[in-house]
């Protein structure tokens, strides 16, 4: 029955910033609606949407995580990508972003970064190997490693 995420939605705080900080991710800004606060952008070649909707000032933002799918290639440089464009990557399960770290029970690769209003993001890409549980999060480097053996 189902087949994708077709739309996920996050709140901000300063749309004008949130609107240029996807852009600059690559994201198409599909549709802007000024009077409701709200920015919708295409992800991919399915067109699936993330909506950003501006919160009132003073109003607390209820901070999501979702994820990107990327090509394993891209990947491999997402980290010196994101400081191109002046995005920070961000330490996750206890990492620093060095390198790509591998969700071993997947397994997929990820990178961890944040929108303006922290908002968890990641990066993701399917790996080949079949999972295994390791019993922590590696860095891509020690997964590879580890299937070698």
């Amino acid at each position: 029955m189902i087949n994708n995420l077709y739309e996920t939605h996050i709140q901000v705080t300063n749309l004008e910033q949130s609107i240029a900080f996807y852009k600059k991710l690559g994201l198409e800004l599909s549709y802007f609606i000024e009077e409701r606060r709200v920015a919708f952008f295409y992800i991919g070649t399915d067109r699936q949407l993330l909506g950003i909707w501006e919160v009132p000032q003073g109003a607390v933002v209820r901070k999501r995580h979702f994820a990107f799918g990327v090509d394993l290639e891209d990947l491999l440089h997402a980290i010196e990508w994101l400081k191109e464009k002046g995005v920070e990557p961000i330490e996750s399960f206890g990492k620093q972003p060095i390198e790509p770290l591998v969700h071993t029970w997947m397994p997929a690769a990820a990178v961890y970064f944040e929108d303006p209003d922290g908002n968890e993001l990641e990066f993701i890409s399917w790996l080949q190997e079949e999972p295994k549980d390791i019993g922590y999060v590696p860095y891509l480097s020690e997964w590879i490693k580890l299937h070698r053996q």
